[in-house]
């Protein structure tokens, strides 16, 4: 292949904003803003499901113990009830007498056990309720923290978008001055390795940092200046330079 030598000149001008390109992808993709954005949406997704089986518990324990004070509310009744039929002089046989008293003495131990029963669902609800409000505030917390994180993220993607954008301006310039034969070489083997041309210079590929041997040298010295050379060892495209030392 052949090539005006200003042209083969070019590639190292391409070559150098694909460089820059690849180190502005690699930002974007290793921004560490990104790894904080994931472990906090994991952890937001975590709490939430914990919220949601603390309210849970916190709602089953709160019907239960209106149920238990329903409960409790009922047996009052029912020793108020009696009592009074007993207070009144209503019941004279003494037997229904015994029997209203014992059931009055029944109705109280059973009153008593469901007091009971309440107090510990009011302490299990009130500890339920202290992990629900620790639980949404931390959910809380952590959503302003992933807030933080992700307009960090968005104004940093902005930044290296931009950078982006220039850069690929430039290189669509620079293409344009570079023969299509050319470039389409350039672009397969940067494919291949990530870097198409590399400047000889020196006597050593700057591609792969190999010194040429003598023979390899003096075949490019005696080629064409227009001729399109490679490096043996990596198979780059060799750019001739005044620095080349040939």
């Amino acid at each position: 292949m052949k090539a005006a030598p200003e042209a083969q000149k070019r590639l190292l001008d391409l070559a150098e904003l694909d460089t820059s390109l690849d180190r502005v992808r690699h930002r974007r993709r290793t921004l560490p803003d990104l790894a904080e954005i994931d472990e906090l949406s994991k952890r937001l997704a975590r709490l939430a499901t914990q919220v949601i089986g603390a309210e849970t518990e916190a709602g089953d324990l709160a019907r239960d113990q209106t149920k238990a004070e329903s409960d409790v509310d009922a047996v009052r009744a029912r020793v108020d009830r009696d009592t009074k039929r007993l207070d009144s002089g209503q019941v004279s046989s003494p037997k229904d007498l015994a029997s209203l008293q014992s059931e009055i003495t029944s109705l109280r131990r059973r009153q008593s056990d469901l007091e009971e029963v309440v107090l510990e669902i009011m302490e299990r609800r009130e500890a339920a309720d202290a992990q629900v409000e620790s639980l949404r505030s931390e959910r809380d917390k952590v959503t302003g923290t992933l807030r933080a994180a992700e307009e960090r993220r968005d104004a940093a993607f902005a930044e290296i978008d931009k950078e982006g954008g220039e850069l690929t301006g430039r290189r669509g310039t620079v293409s344009a001055d570079i023969p299509a034969d050319l470039l389409a070489l350039y672009e397969k083997l940067r494919e291949q390795s990530g870097v198409g041309a590399a400047m000889l210079q020196g006597g050593r590929c700057l591609g792969c940092r190999t010194s040429l041997s003598i023979a390899d040298l003096n075949r490019i010295r005696a080629a064409a200046h227009d001729e399109v050379v490679r490096c043996e060892e990596c198979r780059r495209i060799l750019v001739r330079t005044a620095e080349s030392g040939l």
